[in-house]
């Protein structure tokens, strides 16, 4: 019999979904079959599925040895030293730099530097959270970068805020905006609300009456000689959504060479530009919730080769422009 006691990033989840993560390895048959057996109880009586946990339950399991550790959800060891580029930082959130050619976390099968475990081992370093402590909450990012775009990360310390960032992101309460580089004069402001469906080559598309909606604000800065910059302010988060957008609209993000236009990209490749111009440089948070963060508005600029590029183009300070209040 091995003994859990509830802790406080475990508190407010339905047990079921608590045990998947702490038995990583089982199937849910695994679970439900011992849950009805009352192999597994909850403060000394027959549970169910749905009962939501609080800290300082006791979930006793009568299960061997040898079958929970099968079952077990393996302590990640990163095989990262390095640590990541902080923007923010309290007690409960932490707001990453991400470089472009950096996963925002590991999603293949071996291993490569990413932000998500630069974070944990951060935090590691710091004494705020340890892996053989914790049943199933890891420190995580509520959103997600493309490795070729660079912008900010928001990370959750602790299961509470992780939910509170998930609620306020549903909510449309806090606000990302990029900045991108498209190949045409576009003279005005536009919106782009379509749904995207993914095709089998991961590229998203138009579709009528499939995928998901998808909304996104297009703002003109500057046009000259045949480029624009915009600000994009994105609403929904949907996979590769920018770049497939403006493409509906017969726009191409330079250095884009899934969604963008080869002659173009070859222009800006030659110039040393070796992914698409997409950088989320801003995030504003509207939510409540957040009281250290409420109103508040962080900038990360592009990297140096970005710089260079548009001010190269457009003949402007793109670093006064992006810490412009009325920008978009």
């Amino acid at each position: 019999m091995r003994e859990i006691i509830v802790n406080k990033n475990d508190g407010g989840r339905r047990l079921d979904r608590f045990l998947k993560i702490y038995f990583e390895k089982a199937p849910l048959s695994f679970i439900y079959k011992n849950l009805r057996k009352k192999n597994i109880v909850l403060n000394g009586k027959r549970a169910k599925p749905e009962d939501i946990i609080d800290e300082g339950d006791r979930i006793k399991l009568f299960l061997s040895e040898d079958t929970i550790n099968k079952f077990k959800k393996d302590i990640k060891k990163s095989k990262n030293s390095k640590l990541p580029n902080i923007l923010y930082e309290d007690e409960d959130i932490i707001l990453v730099k991400k470089p472009v050619n950096m996963l925002t976390h590991n999603d293949i099968s071996t291993y490569q530097d990413n932000a998500l475990d630069r974070m944990v081992d951060y935090l590691i370093e710091k004494g705020e959270y340890s892996p053989r402590l914790e049943k199933s909450f890891r420190p995580a990012f509520v959103n997600r970068l493309d490795r070729n775009t660079s912008g900010i990360l928001i990370g959750a310390k602790n299961l509470k805020t992780l939910q509170i960032l998930n609620e306020a992101i549903k909510n449309h309460e806090i606000k990302k905006y990029y900045i991108t580089i498209v190949s045409g004069n576009v003279k005005s402001d536009f919106d782009v609300d379509i749904n995207l469906v993914k095709t089998k080559n991961n590229v998203m598309k138009k579709s009528s009456d499939q995928g998901k909606r998808s909304i996104t604000k297009f703002h003109v800065l500057k046009n000259r000689g045949g480029y624009s910059l915009l600000s994009v302010n994105l609403i929904t988060g949907r996979t590769h959504q920018i770049r497939a957008s403006l493409k509906e609209k017969n726009l191409f993000i330079i250095g884009d060479r899934k969604y963008g236009d080869d002659k173009a990209n070859k222009i800006f490749i030659d110039k040393g530009l070796n992914s698409q111009f997409l950088h989320n440089y801003a995030l504003v948070f509207e939510s409540d919730k957040l009281k250290n963060l409420l109103g508040k508005k962080f900038i990360y600029l592009p990297g140096e080769k970005m710089m260079h590029i548009a001010e190269e183009i457009f003949d402007v300070n793109l670093g006064e422009i992006l810490n412009e209040k009325n920008n978009f």
